[in-house]
């Protein structure tokens, strides 16, 4: 390919030559060169006043001594002050007044939620139905309570947990294993779980479920109720409805007739102050069941 001629009045070039194609060595546009110059000068300015360059253990902080951490601190600090005039309220507050005062119970439910995000939703799931069916994490958004729905019991629950070793004052109670230890016959068995399936209106063996009336007084009545309402005291769920904690099916009951479970919540004492705990648990209180 034949080189073109250079024009007289071309401006010089680098010398750089692509396939005959030269590259003209123009000069920037000034007002260009002078905002180049004027970013490098602001860059030192910003590096000699302001945090810039990372260091070790931590980063120059700058003649003006800026932190972005500190002012957030600030924020926070600030924001701590405007809630602990609420939460001062809230503990000043008996618990079954708080939902007479609107104000205090909107701040309330707002901040328990916020605890319960944080908190409980990792077993109770985020909008607190317990993840799903028969997983072993109660749905708070229903009206049957284990260890009762009023807000002195939803506070103690949160506060001390359930069968857990760190507090004395956890909820406890402990559901025999009727089949593993031998308490009840493979037969005895077959008919107390028809039994069950029948008060919670599921298609049983009616001649099973009969001969299992007995064997619920004798083994299950003292906790669960001679109807199968279940008993608050003990922590023992209803069974004549059907809502289950770990399945309803007829598996899932003879699962647990044979080797009961054992469900563990910690208590919050250590992690959340009295009046968080207040707040998660009006906050829980009118998810939709609150006695």
């Amino acid at each position: 390919m034949a080189t073109p001629k250079k024009k007289s009045n071309d401006p010089k070039t680098t010398g750089h030559s692509w396939d005959g194609i030269e590259e003209f060595d123009n000069p920037l546009p000034r007002w260009w060169l002078w905002v180049f110059y004027l970013c490098i000068l602001w860059s030192v300015v910003y590096w000699v006043l302001y945090p810039a360059w990372p260091m070790v253990s931590g980063a120059t902080s700058g003649v003006l001594g800026y932190s972005s951490r500190a002012d957030v601190e600030v924020e926070i600090a600030d924001a701590d002050a405007a809630n602990q005039v609420w939460y001062d309220r809230l503990m000043s507050t008996d618990l079954d007044a708080i939902a007479a005062d609107p104000e205090l119970e909107r701040f309330a439910v707002n901040a328990g939620a916020a605890v319960f995000r944080a908190q409980c939703s990792q077993c109770h799931g985020a909008g607190a139905d317990g993840l799903r069916a028969g997983s072993g994490f109660p749905n708070l958004l229903d009206d049957e309570w284990m260890w009762g729905g009023t807000m002195d019991d939803i506070v103690t629950t949160v506060t001390y947990g359930i069968r857990n070793t760190d507090f004395p004052d956890a909820r406890y109670s402990e559901m025999p294993s009727f089949g593993r230890d031998e308490l009840l016959t493979p037969d005895e068995i077959d008919q107390v779980v028809n039994h069950v399936l029948a008060i919670s209106g599921q298609a049983h063996d009616a001649a099973l479920a009969t001969a299992g009336v007995d064997v619920f007084d004798l083994n299950c009545a003292s906790c669960h109720g001679a109807d199968g309402s279940g008993d608050t005291f003990v922590g023992a769920p209803a069974l004549n409805n059907a809502i289950w904690l770990y399945g309803g099916s007829e598996a899932d009951i003879r699962a647990s007739v044979n080797n009961a479970h054992f469900g563990i919540m910690p208590g919050f004492t250590n992690r959340l102050n009295p009046a968080q705990i207040r707040a998660v648990g009006a906050y829980v209180h009118q998810l939709g069941g609150g006695q």
